[in-house]
């Protein structure tokens, strides 16, 4: 099992690591719409999900995948009526490459961040 961490998304904030890799895959924490640097992307969905998206990619970046190599994604919103514009921005970063999904609605998420997206991916060989 190895840790991966990046410079390049927001650091965790909290007792757990941005991703683990184990036996060719990875496992990501949730990322929220934050900078790398720690603030809020912007206080709109499009904003958030942009970000929470980079900083996906650039986690599965240091651990050697991509968002083309994505099986699995969790998508957690605060607002269900959000589903439209995060569903756009999320079909713009995967193009043809659909990865299995679940999208659900929560009562609030860290940093009352307006999503927060998880993944799990096959290491590039």
């Amino acid at each position: 099992m190895n840790i991966i961490s990046t410079l390049h998304a927001p650091q965790a904030i909290g007792p757990y690591s941005q991703a683990i890799e184990v036996n060719g895959m990875i496992y990501t924490s949730g990322q929220i719409g934050l900078l790398p640097s720690g603030q809020m992307a912007g206080n709109g969905i499009i904003s958030q999900t942009n970000q929470v998206l980079k900083n996906l990619k650039a986690v599965l970046e240091a651990g050697g995948s991509s968002l083309g190599n994505v099986v699995k994604t969790s998508i957690f919103l605060a607002d269900m009526d959000d589903f439209v514009a995060v569903n756009e921005i999320y079909a713009e970063y995967f193009g043809d490459h659909k990865p299995a999904r679940s999208t659900v609605a929560v009562k609030t998420l860290p940093k009352n961040a307006l999503v927060e997206i998880e993944c799990i991916a096959t290491i590039n060989r």
